[in-house]
């Protein structure tokens, strides 16, 4: 038997092309989104407060955070996706009511 036939499984092979590491083109929409959001609150700031300073570190603060929070680490996962697996979880059904049957009755 030839021992040469081994399966070789690389290892860190990215399936899409990242802009910097663990941020690719999904985690760019992702980021996008909590911008906006964190455009819409700095926005809602700004017309209480009137302050520019304070509507400012709001919108950097967003902006840096929903970059943040994209990124994936070295296992492959995000805060948002961790999220979403989390409310995915939440949402499953765990609850297994038993319903007794009689086993050995004949119909």
């Amino acid at each position: 038997m030839n021992e040469n036939n081994t399966l070789y499984i690389p290892m860190g092979v990215k399936t899409e092309n990242e802009f910097f590491a663990g941020f690719g083109k999904r985690e760019l929409l992702e980021a996008a989104i909590g911008c906006t959001f964190a455009l819409a609150v700095s926005f809602f700031i700004y017309l209480i407060s009137g302050n520019v300073t304070n509507t400012m570190i709001c919108i950097l603060s967003g902006i840096a955070g929903s970059i943040m929070m994209c990124v994936k680490d070295q296992y492959n996962m995000s805060v948002v996706g961790q999220v979403k697996n989390l409310i995915r979880f939440y949402k499953s059904q765990k609850v297994y009511p038993y319903v007794y049957g009689k086993e050995w009755e004949v119909y």
